[in-house]
């Protein structure tokens, strides 16, 4: 069995990471933060000319057609330099959501113009905090309803909203959030750089997806859920890397701080949640990139894993940091905001552990 990347896949990521390193540092995402900005255009724009809006769609769909697992490195060096771009909300929610519900007319219609960053798309599920909750009513082809914390939700052209129909089931739809009847509010959250939505319909126009069945979404949140398992250990490493310089090159008693042993202790536990949550996301990316019966497993475990290792490490790192490491002139807290976000994107990680424990139990019955 092959544990790595190949060839082809590590060029990739040698070329995103290049990019990335030199284009994304701390002060752009720190541009953002500071501004009212919704994300950094420049960046955005760059990202987009280098294809990666469109390396998972089809080529039929205008799309490079390459696959996950190409999609999976990109967003490791995503997460890595927490890149204030909608590219998540874009290409893993709104693209993905399409792609798996939308009929061909649909397809044709949106894909190409994700795909070449002409339209900037979200997903909006959330009503209330914990579970998700459906209350938007979508009704001879028209929405009424509140979504709260949608993703880029002011940066966003088309938003992909989950609802429920005249019957009461829940369906996907497809909504032009540029139309006079939509309202948005930027909402506060731990990470700005990666700013939320408020978003009211009010008798909205809005087209159902053909396919949009409660498995549809459920297999969204999966496939997501790996995506994302990549962002959080691109920052999680960053966040370990970034404690591990400090403490080299900070002094106190005449030796590097490293070299106590209260310290190593924490960087020991700190790898060890890393590379377990590492192995879990490969194992993730190996069940989307076959489309294997083990993904719904396999995605559970990758997020609770990554989320619970971005948190640790982001917290570990302030510490290690001592008394600087909570200020705003220290880049720590770049990595504690983005882990926060990406920890709740999707759902919160109580409820992914929820779903974790009723698919081993599933598996647990079929064997």
């Amino acid at each position: 069995m092959n544990f790595e990347f190949s060839e082809e896949q590590q060029f990739i990521r040698d070329q995103a990471a290049t990019f990335l390193r030199e284009q994304c540092s701390p002060s752009v995402v720190r541009e953002v933060l500071d501004s009212d900005a919704p994300y950094h255009q420049g960046l955005w724009h760059s990202v987009i000319e280098l294809g990666w809006t469109a390396m998972a769609i089809p080529e039929s769909y205008g799309g490079l057609g390459l696959g996950y697992l190409e999609l999976c490195v990109i967003a490791e060096e995503i997460g890595r330099v927490a890149a204030p771009i909608p590219f998540s909300s874009s290409v893993y929610l709104a693209s993905e959501a399409i792609l798996l519900a939308g009929s061909e007319e649909q397809k044709q219609l949106y894909l190409p113009q994700l795909a070449t960053g002409e339209m900037i798309g979200t997903l909006a599920s959330s009503e209330g905090l914990g579970k998700l909750v459906v209350e938007c009513q979508w009704l001879d082809g028209h929405l009424t309803g509140k979504k709260i914390a949608v993703p880029d939700g002011e940066a966003a052209d088309l938003c992909v909203v989950v609802a429920k129909d005249a019957k009461g089931q829940q369906v996907l739809c497809v909504v032009d959030l540029h139309d006079a009847s939509v309202s948005r509010q930027t909402v506060q959250s731990m990470d700005p750089s990666r700013p939320q939505a408020e978003i009211t319909f009010t008798s909205t126009p809005a087209t159902k997806l053909a396919d949009s069945e409660q498995a549809h979404f459920q297999q969204l949140m999966d496939k997501t859920a790996v995506l994302f398992a990549f962002e959080q250990i691109g920052g999680a490493q960053a966040a370990i890397d970034m404690g591990v310089d400090y403490t080299k090159n900070r002094f106190a008693f005449g030796r590097q701080i490293a070299s106590f042993q209260a310290i190593k202790h924490k960087f020991a536990d700190m790898y060890i949640a890393l590379e377990l949550a590492r192995s879990n996301a490969f194992y993730g990316a190996w069940a989307l990139a076959t489309n294997a019966p083990e993904l719904p497993l396999a995605a559970a475990t990758a997020r609770v894993s990554a989320s619970d290792s971005y948190f640790q490490i982001s917290k570990e790192n302030i510490q290690a940091h001592g008394g600087m490491g909570f200020t705003w002139e220290f880049d720590c807290h770049l990595y504690y905001r983005r882990a926060q976000y990406l920890s709740l994107i999707i759902g919160s990680n109580r409820e992914w552990r929820e779903k974790l424990a009723d698919r081993l139990l599933t598996l647990e019955n079929i064997a």
